[in-house]
């Protein structure tokens, strides 16, 4: 049982993977106070589905670092903890219906709801979906002091992958399947980074990037290239399935703008339980 305020998260249900025993998630049930109930069921989950992140304890690091691994590798998707994942979400959402389910996730964690929650908006089902320091798997560009050489670094990232793209067919592919990045764009998970955490701050740069494109007049390249990427594209040309997980098109951005002592700080979940908090939130859309 978890108590947030006066509200309470029993657990449910726990989500275990096969390969190690060990728990990676939970389904926790919403128990609002009587006097609180109808209100707080109009604007809340009725359950929520976490998904932890990286543990260092003996019996399940070898197993995270192995999923970490397949994250970087862009093979989530091909995992046993992602098939026990999506099946735990489906089951929840045809049981009480996508409104009444929210997904967390922390981390690999997040990793873990971004890629349920994506798959679920595929087929037209937009979960709600908070994911703290979600993995990018990127250049740390954005730790570039130099704002002309981050811009122009960036500008030349678009430039290359979208014209990979092109040589590709990617672009006649889609037109003749449609165009799955398009059909995301009305699911806005909410993204809680800190610009310290190398991890997850590629996620400022690569929204920030976009909306540059279009005011300076080249937001084509880039809506071909935001939804691509170079080490996507070569694994595709060699014949493997590699979708990045971290492209995604539209989003709620929340950054945490308050000091972190050291990089443990800027990336523990703990960041987001102080009350004093300096967030800048901003809403992303797809065009």
């Amino acid at each position: 049982m978890h108590i947030i305020g006066n509200q309470l998260l029993l657990v449910w249900f726990k989500i275990v993977d096969d390969a190690d025993s060990s728990i990676f998630g939970a389904i926790y049930e919403f128990k609002p106070p009587a006097s609180q109930h109808n209100d707080t069921i109009e604007n809340g989950p009725r359950y929520v589905i976490a998904f932890r992140g990286t543990l260092t304890k003996a019996d399940s690091v070898s197993r995270d670092i192995e999923l970490d691994i397949y994250f970087i590798r862009n093979g989530l998707h091909q995992t046993s903890r992602f098939e026990i994942a999506i099946q735990a979400v489906r089951n929840m959402v045809a049981l009480v219906g996508g409104s009444n389910v929210w997904l967390a996730g922390h981390s690999l964690g997040s990793a873990m709801a971004m890629l349920t929650g994506k798959t679920m908006a595929k087929t037209g089902s937009f979960l709600e979906s908070f994911l703290f320091n979600p993995p990018f798997v990127s250049a740390p560009i954005e730790r570039i002091k130099d704002k002309k050489l981050k811009h122009g670094i960036r500008i030349a990232g678009s430039v290359l992958t979208a014209g990979l793209t092109i040589a590709m067919k990617a672009k006649q592919q889609r037109n003749c399947t449609g165009d799955p990045f398009k059909a995301l764009a009305a699911w806005f998970p909410c993204l809680f980074v800190n610009p310290s955490d190398h991890i997850c701050s590629e996620y400022i740069g690569y929204f920030e990037h976009r909306q540059k494109m279009e005011e300076i007049g080249i937001g084509g390249i880039e809506r071909l290239s935001t939804q691509n990427s170079i080490g996507g594209l070569l694994m595709s040309a060699i014949g493997k399935d590699s979708e990045p997980l971290h492209l995604i098109p539209s989003a709620n951005l929340i950054v945490n703008l308050t000091p972190s002592r050291d990089f443990k700080d800027a990336h523990g979940i703990h960041q987001w339980w102080k009350p004093d908090l300096q967030l800048q939130p901003k809403l992303y859309k797809y065009k």
